[in-house]
């Protein structure tokens, strides 16, 4: 949620930063009842400190009898009287807490202005296009012939979207996941990439997390990930939720704390089995396991000091950047324009990898630098080395999901219908070049 302050201070601003990301917002709505509430409160604490001495005199009055009948009369006046005065206290703050979560997070200076995602900006190429001598078989085609997918199966069992994969391609993800836990679990070896990058970073390495599959609607609701709904699987009859993504279990770790400023950074890398419902797609990508209903990822999560906050999303895609390359995938980096970055986002990068039959680059990874917009509502705070308090700013990021292999079947197969294992992974794989 926004600093209220904010709006207060550039009430149009906030309007032209919201219609920018494609959200109306009242602000004028939302400064009259922020007004009023400030107001209202006023009027609240001075009822409290009056029914405070009210309770002191009726105190002193006693004497070992009955407290004097005017005073137990003005007692109960006022008690009805702040009773009320709490209840529209009450409503008016409901109602501005709800308009405040219609506000998005303000896209930094540098995010570029656009109304869709055809607007995103190319910031960076990266790697030789692959030139085949045959025919390349999609990834669907190929891991059916070769007997790693059945989607068939899976939609008699579950229904559309969903897949049995089997054999060398599990193995293949498998191995994909440990190279990126290896890595970025080792301090080594993340000092050696923010150095590359030029990026004044912590080296602290990642904590490796099997975080639950489930949330609570109000924590979901507090990481303003729940929005829009109909891309979320709710559990029947509970308040509870699939989560769809590591990063809404990895966010809200820390809700309701205040954690020590020689902790940070906090850092983890979580590995889940997600859930979305792919709404709005029907149709696309119906082959193969680029938008499945379920899939597998390993992310990344930080909370940082608030200065630290953009240098650690830099370092995030640096790290995707690291392991794209050493997986040796061509790719190119996308800036995400205001409209595309998402509610709660202040800047997001897309990384995408070329497919070569499809022509075209397809996502493999997403970073999103949040700012404080998570932690205002999650309460998660800072207790800095002066003694005060603030809210830690957070960044989440994929470190590899199970798009890559769509990438890596593109990109690594042989006229005979082979699989080159990218040499990265040979170790984790018993040292197997071809499968």
């Amino acid at each position: 949620m926004i600093d209220i302050q904010i709006l207060r201070d550039n009430p149009d601003l906030v309007a032209e930063k919201s219609k920018q990301k494609g959200y109306e917002v009242d602000v004028p709505k939302i400064l009259e009842l922020d007004k009023s509430r400030r107001e209202l409160l006023q009027v609240v604490e001075a009822l409290r400190a009056k029914r405070n001495e009210l309770t002191e005199r009726m105190k002193q009055s006693v004497g070992g009898g009955k407290p004097d009948q005017a005073l137990i009369e003005e007692g109960k006046n006022l008690k009805i009287e702040l009773a009320e005065k709490e209840n529209y206290l009450n409503s008016i703050e409901q109602n501005l807490t709800q308009l405040l979560k219609q506000v998005p997070n303000m896209p930094l200076d540098s995010v570029p202005v656009g109304a869709s995602e055809d607007e995103n900006l190319e910031v960076k190429v990266w790697g030789q296009k692959r030139q085949f001598d045959f025919q390349p078989l999609n990834h669907a085609v190929f891991a059916e012939n070769r007997g790693w997918l059945d989607k068939e199966r899976a939609a008699k069992v579950t229904g559309a979207r969903f897949a049995y994969i089997k054999g060398d391609l599990v193995k293949l993800h498998w191995a994909l996941l440990q190279f990126a836990s290896d890595i970025l679990t080792d301090e080594t070896q993340l000092s050696s990439i923010a150095e590359s990058a030029s990026l004044k970073v912590s080296s602290k390495p990642f904590t490796l997390v099997l975080p639950p599959h489930l949330l609570k609607t109000e924590i979901y609701d507090k990481m303003d990930r729940l929005e829009p709904q109909e891309e979320r699987y709710k559990i029947e009859g509970d308040e509870l939720w699939l989560q769809g993504s590591a990063e809404h279990v990895l966010g809200s770790m820390h809700a309701d704390e205040i954690l020590a400023e020689a902790d940070l950074p906090i850092r983890y890398l979580g590995y889940a089995t997600s859930f979305r419902r792919e709404a709005g797609t029907y149709g696309k990508d119906m082959e193969g396991i680029i938008r499945m209903h379920q899939f597998d990822k390993l992310e990344m999560e930080s909370l940082t000091v608030a200065e630290d906050g953009l240098s650690e999303h830099l370092f995030m895609v640096a790290i995707q950047e690291y392991l794209m390359q050493q997986l040796n995938l061509p790719y190119h980096i996308l800036e995400k324009c205001t409209f595309d970055i998402g509610k709660p986002d202040a800047k997001a990068v897309d990384i995408e990898a070329w497919i070569p039959t499809q022509n075209k680059y397809r996502e493999t990874h997403t970073a999103d630098y949040m700012t404080d917009y998570q932690a205002r509502r999650l309460q998660t705070k800072v207790r800095r080395s002066s003694g005060e308090t603030e809210l830690v700013y957070t960044n989440d990021a994929t470190a590899l999901s199970m798009r890559p292999l769509v990438a890596i079947i593109e990109n690594y197969q042989t006229s005979d219908g082979k699989l080159i294992v990218p040499e990265v992974l040979r170790p984790y794989m018993g040292g197997r070049e071809v499968l």
